[in-house]
């Protein structure tokens, strides 16, 4: 895959500290915090590790959401790499909560993280009187400033007391959930569209639960702008690819973008237009223990309702007239 656009040092540079910030704090700041223990410096570590213990649930109660934070100029240019935009179709009234389906996951999540961790491309403007929460491995939580990072910018975790506790606050709260998982990250490939859906139906008994509608939304061009290399099911390298998702919540995946200059190989994503369509609530009654039957029923909705929202914009933003959504 080719693309004329080159990108600025300043971009390159806000795009490469996503995942240098992560490792970073993996591998410098939580190492400094146990050897702080050991020196004179020791009462700084310590009133930390107080914090922590005393803020623990925090990230299941809602969090602590930074506005100074999710308005970092930053994120602006993130969002103009490729760019990033987000197209509402139906107004959200503030006066429900929501649970929305994000689709696919892609390798990163760009558009997710630019539409709904930052306000980048305005979502406050947009859906006045909501606020959203994309929902992540609930592990990230229990990392030292990972936590606050985060929670920082409205992420919260995907476990169910988190869910539950938003869904029965508000009105007016999204939560963000990446359906497929880290399962489809595995089937982020370029020109393709396969989602994991047919049998992830949690999401759905939970929206009963609450009575929260349900938002099917599409990020057309996230799985564009990385290739990825397929292992075969039968390889060593697919078999660690599930031993590393065991141990650490995620796959390991090898992928691959543009370098530095035009035409060269690295882990730049191509700058490729990202668009995610936020499709129309789908309405679900208040059942607080619903039958498998009811959540079957909402389930296929929902997915129709995002087949038909997909069909209605993938020409406009990129896919081919033949490219077909498949639910796996």
């Amino acid at each position: 895959m080719s693309c004329s656009k080159q990108p600025t040092h300043f971009q390159i540079l806000m795009l490469l500290q996503w995942p240098l910030s992560y490792l970073a704090i993996f591998w410098v700041f939580q190492p400094l915090l146990i050897y702080l223990l050991f020196t004179s410096l020791w009462p700084l570590p310590a009133l930390y590790f107080a914090w922590l213990f005393l803020d623990w649930k925090t990230p299941e109660q809602g969090g602590r959401r930074s506005t100074w934070v999710r308005n970092w100029p930053v994120w602006t240019h993130i969002r103009d790499y490729f760019p990033i935009t987000i197209l509402k179709t139906k107004d959200l009234p503030p006066e429900h909560n929501y649970i929305m389906g994000v689709h696919p996951h892609g390798i990163l999540t760009f558009g997710a993280f630019c539409n709904f961790c930052t306000e980048a491309t305005g979502f406050s403007k947009i859906f006045p009187g909501i606020t959203p929460h994309l929902a992540t491995l609930s592990w990230f939580f229990k990392i030292p400033f990972v936590r606050e990072y985060l929670m920082a910018k409205g992420v919260c975790s995907v476990s169910q007391p988190t869910i539950d506790y938003l869904l029965s606050h508000g009105p007016g709260n999204l939560v963000g959930i990446v359906v497929g998982g880290v399962g489809e990250a595995l089937q982020s490939v370029p020109n393709t569209t396969n989602l994991i859906l047919q049998k992830h139906k949690g999401f759905v008994r939970t929206a009963l639960q609450h009575g929260a509608h349900l938002v099917p939304t599409f990020t057309f061009g996230e799985t564009e702008v990385y290739e990825q290399v397929i292992f075969p099911e039968n390889s060593w390298m697919y078999k660690f690819q599930n031993y590393f998702r065991h141990c650490v919540g995620f796959y390991f995946c090898v992928f691959y973008g543009q370098g530095f200059s035009q035409g060269t190989i690295g882990l730049l994503p191509y700058p490729l237009p990202i668009v995610t369509v936020v499709g129309e609530p789908l309405p679900l009654p208040h059942i607080e223990k619903p039958s498998q039957e009811i959540v079957d029923k909402y389930h296929a909705l929902y997915m129709d309702a995002l087949h038909k929202l997909f069909e209605q914009h993938k020409v406009q933003f990129g896919s081919s007239k033949t490219q077909e959504l498949a639910f796996l």
